[in-house]
């Protein structure tokens, strides 16, 4: 047996320094060295020889396993190479030709509406807080006045790390922990843009997408307020023409709640697909806050008062733009993209 491998040896040593292509070197080294391979085969005979002879036939096989090894990958090396120079001597290369021209790239339009966003609400005097996206479940829920096992929770059915610690469903734990930090301070004045997640994935909806949340905290502040300021948002950026409404609404760390809706535009307000034939389309929730989360946040509902405020940026770019499909944001498609 220990000839029959000395002879395998001698004779792959030869076909392998003979071999000119990588795709030949890779399919002569399963015949040799594979699990069906003629050594492996060769070796089956190992239980019909004597303990003393199986180690020695098993030794020497597997100094010749070693050998053939590097000597595959050695001729591999020298095939890589010769190829390369083949190719840089055939390759011409014309010093004098302009060179390629750099393809610019353009801002992402949910980065774009981001920004326009913050804009808008940084020139009323708010500022951006930003928060953790892996959240406990005390600042994404309890401490926004949503006890465990609230029918609330439903809706924001998220992706869970442990029973206590969750990728965040809204923007809107920033809230309690900025005035964690700030309080007695007033007012607290912010707005939170970031990355949220929920348990959607179709048309309209996605498992991972983008909130800005704000929040205002002083002494007075009413309902008024809220209004003045939605208004001025809304026109700023969806033009001065535009009608607002305010609809009551339910959401548990705000009361009273509303959902702002701002005249089609598409149509003007006049009706039509995108609509659902009412002139209207929502835009945002907000209410003022529930004195409950004042309370987590360590202000005194007594003498203190605040509104919030949460809106999708996809659906702001969505009818700023009128994109009908929200997975156009996350395909990478250029001629999407370079439409903005």
């Amino acid at each position: 047996m220990l000839e029959k491998l000395a002879g395998l040896d001698k004779e792959a040593q030869a076909i392998i320094a003979a071999l000119n292509t990588i795709e030949e070197l890779n399919e002569y080294k399963v015949k040799m060295l594979g699990r069906k391979g003629e050594i492996t085969a060769l070796l089956r005979g190992l239980k019909d020889l004597s303990p003393e002879q199986r180690a020695e036939v098993g030794k020497a096989a597997n100094e010749i396993k070693d050998k053939l090894e590097a000597q595959f990958n050695s001729r591999a090396n020298e095939i890589i190479r010769r190829d390369r120079n083949i190719k840089l001597q055939q390759e011409k290369i014309d010093v004098t030709l302009p060179g390629l021209p750099m393809q610019s790239g353009s801002i992402h339009p949910l980065t774009r509406i981001r920004r326009e966003i913050t804009g808008i609400f940084t020139g009323m005097g708010f500022t951006v807080e930003e928060g953790p996206e892996i959240e406990l479940d005390y600042y994404n829920f309890e401490a926004l006045n949503v006890p465990k096992h609230h029918p609330a929770r439903d809706m924001q059915d998220s992706f869970y790390i442990t029973d206590e610690v969750l990728l965040r469903t809204h923007t809107s734990p920033v809230q309690v922990r900025t005035m964690e930090k700030m309080v007695p301070q007033i007012p607290v004045k912010i707005i939170v843009p970031g990355t949220v997640y929920r348990n959607d994935d179709d048309a309209t909806h996605s498992p991972m997408f983008h909130q800005v949340e704000g929040l205002l905290i002083d002494e007075r502040i009413t309902f008024a307020d809220l209004k003045g300021i939605l208004m001025q948002f809304a026109r700023k950026m969806f033009g001065a023409d535009l009608d607002v409404r305010y609809r009551p609404s339910f959401f548990p760390f705000t009361e009273p709640s509303v959902e702002i809706d701002i005249s089609c535009v598409m149509c003007g307000g006049q009706g039509c697909r995108v609509c659902s034939h009412t002139g209207w389309l929502e835009i945002l929730g907000a209410g003022m806050v529930h004195p409950n989360v004042l309370k987590y946040g360590g202000y005194d509902p007594e003498k203190v008062t605040g509104f919030a405020f949460g809106m999708g940026i996809e659906r702001i770019a969505m009818l700023k733009y009128g994109i009908n499909d929200l997975r156009l944001f996350f395909d990478n498609d250029k001629r999407f993209l370079e439409q903005f």
